[in-house]
């Protein structure tokens, strides 16, 4: 008999394991300086060095752990895997529930601004019609949900969870789906699964490469997307070579040094984001550490890694999908589709928004920005289907 149980499951770091990481932190053996000025060689000494410093000395975890259990956290299993997943319901009773989904090197923690706006807009004075049931899980090797001890899960393995997941929350006769990076191509896996309910997704990414016909026709537009996906092939996807290949070779060092981990994913926060040449332009040291302590404290830097290795054996991510598709680009976004090319795989586009800021992790960089995207491609997605 399917467990289908849904549990509470609130999340409790022990101070043994907090005074571990201070300690780790305090005990770091840097590098010498880069020779280099800037970011050209990766992240720079300093600045990974006043990160821990003010990780090991000023953050303060609790507060952090205050915030994610004020949104109900939550488990099941799913085909041998626990999920870990945040339900935050909203006040009003016809609200439209959306799973959204996180991406790497993100977490849960990228929503936190956004949750109150898109569960309750009547209190943020924007339309009650607006709102949503919001369902905020975990992929399987990430943050609190239990890491795969075996490989096969696919894009399609984790949207069959997702759609499980749906239905036993008693969402399952009307729903949306929402994610940028691996959570754009879970959503998108969804759509192409094309499930009872599932009335269709909108996504803030798009991880799409042009035919070489595609190429050759491209106009101006285009042609800076190319250059785009080209810089990031050619100077900033490193990590996705090695997390593709050795996710347990890297992994060693991610479960072993909080400094490796913190560098390993604040370089992203500079890299993929519409920022004045720091992340701390656009993100405060706590809400960095925040998204960094998520991997650290379960211990998934080699489990997220995985999700490459999975990536590149997963013949999933091409599938066409049917159901109704809005899109948001934020224009700092790593690579990025046209929306010529997307109709290759998208077949009923009702919204394409190029936003005129913004990066990667776009509700984390540009939440009001990112609430009035995720509000207009559900509007669009449910007005094709009423």
């Amino acid at each position: 008999m399917k467990n289908t149980l849904i549990e509470a499951a609130p999340i409790a770091v022990s101070e043994v394991e907090l005074k571990d990481l201070q300690d780790r932190l305090a005990r770091t053996r840097w590098p010498e300086k880069e020779p280099v000025s800037g970011w050209v060689q990766g992240a720079p000494l300093a600045k990974v060095q006043a990160l821990c410093e003010y990780w090991r000395d000023r953050y303060n975890w609790h507060r952090c752990e205050m915030m994610l259990n004020g949104w109900n956290p939550q488990r099941t299993v799913i085909d041998g895997c626990g999920i870990h997943f945040f339900h935050v319901p909203s006040p009003e009773p016809n609200a439209l529930p959306v799973i959204m989904t996180h991406g790497w090197p993100g977490s849960v923690i990228e929503f936190h601004k956004v949750i109150a706006p898109l569960t309750d807009p009547r209190s943020q004075g924007g339309d009650p019609a607006d709102a949503i049931h919001l369902v905020l899980p975990s992929l399987p090797g990430y943050g609190f949900s239990e890491k795969p001890n075996e490989p096969g899960w696919s894009l399609l393995k984790i949207a069959d969870a997702w759609i499980e997941l749906m239905q036993r929350l008693g969402y399952g006769e009307r729903w949306a789906a929402q994610g940028g990076d691996w959570g754009a191509q879970v959503s998108a896996a969804i759509g192409s699964r094309q499930p009872d309910g599932c009335i269709g997704i909108h996504l803030n990414g798009i991880a799409w490469k042009p035919s070489e016909a595609e190429i050759a026709s491209a106009d101006t537009h285009e042609r800076q997307l190319i250059e785009r996906l080209q810089r990031y092939n050619n100077d900033l996807s490193g990590y996705n070579k090695v997390q593709s290949t050795r996710p347990q070779t890297i992994g060693y060092a991610l479960a072993d040094s909080p400094a490796g981990q913190a560098a390993w994913i604040y370089e992203k926060f500079h890299d993929w984001t519409d920022n004045e040449g720091d992340p701390e332009s656009i993100f405060s040291m706590d809400e960095m550490l925040d998204n960094i302590m998520i991997y650290w404290i379960t211990n998934t830097g080699a489990s997220s890694a995985r999700r490459y290795w999975e990536n590149d054996r997963d013949p999933s991510h091409d599938l066409p999908v049917k159901v109704p598709f809005a899109f948001s680009r934020f224009p700092k976004d790593i690579g990025g589709s046209s929306q010529r090319w997307a109709k290759r795989r998208f077949h009923q586009i009702v919204r394409w928004s190029e936003t005129s800021k913004g990066g990667h992790f776009a509700a984390f960089e540009q939440p009001a920005l990112f609430v009035e995207e995720v509000r207009a491609g559900l509007r669009a997605v449910q007005q094709k289907t009423l």
